[in-house]
């Protein structure tokens, strides 16, 4: 910035790339989403919107090769509104994800947030001819595409918010959470007997209870801990590019560690919207599937509160120990 008597309020407007990381220029806020500038960005964006897509083309092949490998009709529609969660989740994540390695360039806030939209449209539109091309042609593909679609534009949005690196840490939390989950899938009988789980349904559904909230506890865990080593991350990342940076604030850390369970939580949100038809379809089965759908929508509404509380705990955690010891030397100072 100029330091010539007189001159700054005529040089700054004409030079607002001089010095593109220490602040934003006086006269445009839109030009610098947050205190700054490059410094906000996202780090390994591209890399986590590669593996967002990986995912999200993992789930919608998995729903696909369970929904055909069903004998019957009426099983493929259970499989279905059983499959739809992940999916939408997956969607949800590459969308923000593709979005943000789309602008992690861009500094403009409405051009930014234009084009996040546009990359989730895209990822949404991409998943959505994928499902047709390949899933059989019935309301229940159609439902699935739907959804999709808009979950994939949820996505994006979000990836237009000022806080680049927030949304990295979200879309990786998130994406580490369901990829453990996934996996976790393989130790739920062995819990199940290590809970209790016997001959009388009552011990089978508290075994089955106790299963559950272990997956949401663990999970929370993961998305604390990869939402604050992302964070930690991109301000180690930016320091050394300049150390004048400021470093993000325990809030940030809040957002991104509870992050995942928000996502879990809008997930359970575009379902009973978007996908309320193939979930009263799959109900309207027997009484048995009525009652199944319906405990599944609960446990999927306590699993993302639990993730939400235990993963910002967890980043908040994590945060707090890596903060020294408060200075009161000033404080005696100022005092006397």
């Amino acid at each position: 910035m100029s330091k010539q008597p007189g001159s700054s309020t005529a040089a700054e407007p004409d030079q607002p790339a001089t010095e593109p990381t220490v602040g934003t220029p006086a006269g445009s806020p839109s030009d610098a989403p947050t205190a700054g500038g490059r410094l906000t960005h996202a780090p390994g964006a591209l890399v986590l919107a590669v593996l967002s897509l990986a995912w999200l083309a993992a789930m919608l092949w998995s729903t696909r090769a369970a929904i055909t490998s069903a004998a019957a009709g009426v099983t493929a529609l259970s499989l279905s509104a059983y499959a739809l969660p992940g999916v939408i989740t997956a969607a949800l994540v590459a969308g923000a994800a593709v979005a943000l390695a789309a602008t992690n360039r861009l500094d403009r806030v409405t051009l930014r947030f234009l084009v996040a939209v546009g990359a989730g449209l895209l990822v949404g539109l991409a998943a959505a001819l994928a499902v047709n091309l390949t899933y059989a042609d019935n309301a229940t593909t159609n439902t699935i595409a739907g959804t999709t679609v808009a979950a994939a534009i949820i996505g994006g949005a979000a990836a237009g918010a000022r806080n680049a690196r927030v949304v990295g840490g979200v879309a990786a939390a998130t994406l580490a959470a369901q990829v453990f989950v996934v996996l976790f899938s393989r130790a739920r009988d062995p819990l199940s007997d290590l809970f209790g789980a016997g001959d009388t349904q009552q011990s089978v559904l508290d075994a089955a209870k106790w299963v559950s909230r272990t997956e949401s506890l663990l999970a929370g865990l993961i998305a604390g801990l990869v939402a604050y080593l992302y964070l930690t991350w991109a301000r180690r990342r930016a320091e050394r590019r300049d150390a004048a940076v400021a470093a993000l604030r325990w809030p940030a850390y809040l957002v991104a560690g509870a992050g995942a369970g928000l996502l879990l939580l809008l997930t359970e949100v575009i379902i009973r919207v978007g996908g309320r038809g193939l979930l009263d379809l799959a109900a309207a089965l027997s009484e048995a599937d009525e009652v199944a759908q319906t405990a599944l929508g609960t446990s999927r509404v306590d699993n993302g509160i639990w993730v939400l509380f235990v993963g910002a705990l967890t980043a908040l955690v994590l945060f707090g120990r890596t903060l020294g010891p408060r200075a009161v030397e000033d404080e005696d100072e100022s005092d006397s």
